[in-house]
């Protein structure tokens, strides 16, 4: 059994020769540790919060998120991500994440779940009776068909080809004039 001087890991950095950043500076506690992700499946991803598209590393395990990081190999960020990206494990983990629709009536005091069906039935039918309320066909003596009563903030994770279709969609098809994307703020 080695003595306790000899455990020390300042001496055995000294006697190793060693720089201090290998096992002879790790106590058996520290060796004895492994990292989350040890033992789980990784998958390549794209971070969801903006359009630069940096790459993540996800590491799954049964089923169950244990860890995101950086993809070293994305060119585009190189094994970086900025604190939105960063934190994207606790988009998907934290406690307090709503998982359910939750709705407060028209001067009510409290909420009440939804399901999800049932809240986009009603979203879309209030976007379509405020277009149809709001919608000006002509103004000036000018063709016009639009409503500016709706807006659309769009993701920017999105591709091209579904912001060209979101922006068809809502200009042609239901004439908003209010159309952005969150990419720019």
């Amino acid at each position: 059994m080695p003595s306790l001087f000899s455990r020390w890991p300042l001496i055995r950095q000294i006697t190793n020769r060693a720089d201090g950043t290998g096992p002879e500076a790790m106590s058996p506690r520290t060796q004895s540790l492994h990292t989350r992700k040890r033992g789980a499946q990784k998958s390549r991803s794209i971070c969801p919060y903006c359009g630069v598209g940096c790459g993540q590393l996800i590491f799954h395990r049964d089923g169950k998120l244990v860890s995101i990081e950086g993809d070293p190999e994305s060119p585009i960020s190189r094994g970086h991500l900025c604190p939105k990206g960063a934190a994207s494990y606790e988009l998907l983990t934290h406690p307090q994440r709503a998982q359910k629709v939750l709705y407060r009536r028209p001067l009510g005091t409290s909420w009440e779940e939804l399901p999800l069906e049932q809240a986009m039935d009603m979203i879309a039918d209030r976007v379509w009776q405020s277009r149809e309320r709001t919608f000006v066909e002509e103004k000036d003596g000018q063709v016009v068909m639009n409503t500016t009563a709706v807006a659309h903030l769009g993701g920017a994770t999105l591709d091209n080809e579904e912001n060209y279709l979101i922006k068809k969609l809502f200009t042609a098809g239901l004439g908003m004039v209010c159309v952005s994307n969150q990419a720019r703020i």
